[in-house]
């Protein structure tokens, strides 16, 4: 990309895509701020590796895979850098309704679900946004990670287990 018809084709995708980027990022992060400059990295490879896109998936499909790449990526890097995190952010106290239809999940219940999720520590909320959200198989997660498969599995089932328990009392 070079000229100003590039950077306006360019301007273009971004305006059309950053909402599901930045919606990704936030699932995967669980914070609004830093989702916000993921979005930012995410776009910064974009306008990098465009020309690297065959043609071979759907654009929404590569740009998709490019961001959990991007949030990924900044996990590790948060790792090795070693920064702790505090699982005991407290979050305001949320009463979630019961559903008798579970195919119709009223706002207050996905709300509570989000807030669960992000309640979660950050491994077992990346494998169960990559395995149950994304719908990544193990072998991939466990790839993406850089983790056995059994460590993948195992971390979604505690992730599951542990939101059961955060939707049963959000508080």
């Amino acid at each position: 990309m070079s000229g100003k018809g590039d950077m306006e084709a360019f301007a273009q995708i971004y305006q059309r895509h950053n909402r599901r980027v930045y919606s990704v990022c936030l699932r995967m992060s669980g914070n609004a701020a830093e989702a916000e400059d993921l979005v930012q990295d995410v776009f910064v490879q974009l306008f990098r590796k465009i020309g690297s896109f065959r043609g071979e998936s759907a654009f929404t499909t590569w740009l998709h895979r490019l961001s959990v790449n991007q949030v990924l990526m900044h996990f590790r890097k948060r790792a090795v850098r070693k920064e702790k995190t505090s699982e005991s952010d407290e979050l305001p106290e949320q009463i979630t309704i019961g559903t008798e239809n579970p195919r119709r999940m009223p706002v207050l219940d996905r709300i509570g679900l989000d807030r669960a999720i992000a309640r979660l520590a950050r491994g077992y909320r990346t494998v169960f946004m990559l395995h149950d959200v994304e719908g990544y198989e193990h072998a991939e997660i466990a790839r993406m990670l850089g983790c056995s498969v059994g460590t993948s599995k195992s971390q979604l089932h505690k992730a599951r287990m542990k939101l059961r328990g955060l939707l049963k009392h959000p508080g």
